[in-house]
């Protein structure tokens, strides 16, 4: 049957809040309208069992044309400008066989085992961030170390100059917040333009990098069209580092507010790829997933949500469900936490979970190793979280090192 309340309004404490939020629309129902702060109503869902489901039920599509539609038809603007539908147009916006093409094109380079060939790379770059705050005795840890390390990882990935990786990160998080429409767009045009320049010069000399190896791919005689390659590119460059950047923020500020955890980790330090794991499903760096919508009328829990809705997953949401992880709201660095749903699942399962795992435990594990003393330097309540339904992410962590 279908729910007959009107929309539940969120407010900005959603946000803020997203745990205990979660957990109250979870007691409501497997699936509940909304109103979403900036006033898009659509279908909410928290619970474990049901995200998994739709994550991966066909009846719930992506395709960038039918969002537009179905934005205009709620009264809002369809997407933006030129620039913005331009990089939007990537495969996670996209529904089979056009997902399905793209993704076998890109699978190759985020193997587990090709990723792992970048551990003594991004181990370098970690012990060079750490010996340059070394000296330190305070230090916010996002622009001192958490942002920096998967920037650099991602841009030397994909053949960006370092020079351009500031530019890189401010045009993207301005993107990924909820800025103004003319904000939005200004930092799409830039992002367009440097992308299509880095293009066109990977284009005339090719690099090892996997920029290069894209614009060249070609599986089965088929390649990425220029409006594809463009797109992918964004992908790759905003999700390589800011699912990595929250991860790893969003760790540290767990542990450090849990010292008994810490401690355990600490102790045995064999416990930390596990722990990265419960880290993820813990506070992961994704809020609600990527926007959905129903191609036809789809029961969630005995809840129809009709067809043409928009439906939002939320991640936090279900990797805190007691139905799945018992006492859900505990960190347990020793916990088996696989089910988590921090990557999503189904075909647009993160395709850059295997590099942001690694960064993750490299991060980490360098981190506490130098830093024995590490300590949060605010109270945790004082701290808030990025303006983004989509992104989990601090907006700073002050630390002392000592």
């Amino acid at each position: 049957m279908q729910a007959a309340e009107e929309p539940k309004q969120l407010t900005e404490d959603f946000l803020q809040e997203p745990h205990r939020i979660s957990a109250l629309l979870r007691e409501e129902g497997p699936a509940r309208k909304v109103r979403m702060p900036r006033g898009l109503n659509a279908w909410i869902v928290t619970g474990h069992a049901e995200a998994r489901a739709l994550l991966s039920d066909p009846r719930v599509g992506k395709d960038t044309a039918q969002v537009r539609r179905l934005f205009e038809r709620h009264g809002f603007e369809s997407g933006g400008d030129d620039a913005v539908r331009a990089l939007n147009g990537h495969m996670l916006n996209l529904d089979p066989p056009d997902h399905t093409r793209l993704r076998k094109l890109v699978n190759q380079a985020f193997t587990s085992r090709t990723v792992s060939r970048l551990r003594p790379r991004i181990e370098q770059i970690t012990a060079e961030l750490l010996d340059g705050i070394g000296d330190a005795e305070r230090v916010d840890l996002l622009p001192a170390f958490a942002v920096p390390l998967p920037i650099r990882v991602i841009c030397e990935l994909l053949g960006v100059h370092a020079g351009d990786r500031s530019s890189f990160a401010q045009w993207s998080n301005t993107m990924l917040a909820w800025s103004t429409q003319e904000e939005l767009q200004a930092a799409a045009a830039k992002m367009h333009a440097y992308l299509v320049a880095l293009i066109d010069e990977k284009r005339a000399k090719p690099a090892e990098d996997l920029l290069s190896g894209l614009i060249h791919a070609s599986d089965e005689g088929d390649s990425l069209s220029g409006d594809e390659l463009l797109a992918m590119a964004f992908l790759l460059l905003v999700a390589g580092f800011e699912t990595t950047v929250n991860l790893i923020a969003n760790s540290v500020f767990a542990l450090l507010r849990e010292p008994e955890q810490l401690a355990a980790l600490r102790a045995d330090p064999a416990l930390l790829p596990g722990a990265v794991e419960e880290f993820l499903r813990y506070d992961g760096a994704i809020h609600l997933a990527t926007l959905r919508f129903t191609t036809e009328p789809v029961t969630v829990g005995g809840v129809e949500i009709p067809a043409d809705e928009f439906v939002l997953v939320s991640l936090l949401g279900a990797n805190r469900d007691a139905e799945r992880f018992e006492d859900p709201d505990r960190l347990d660095v020793a916990r088996a936490a696989n089910g988590h749903l921090a990557f999503g699942h189904g075909i647009h399962y993160c395709v850059g979970a295997p590099l942001a795992r690694l960064e993750a435990e490299i991060a980490l594990r360098g981190l506490l190793d130098r830093f024995p003393r590490l300590s949060l330097d605010a109270e945790p309540e004082t701290l808030r979280w990025r303006e983004s339904a989509l992104v989990h992410g601090l907006e700073t962590l002050p630390v002392r090192l000592r």
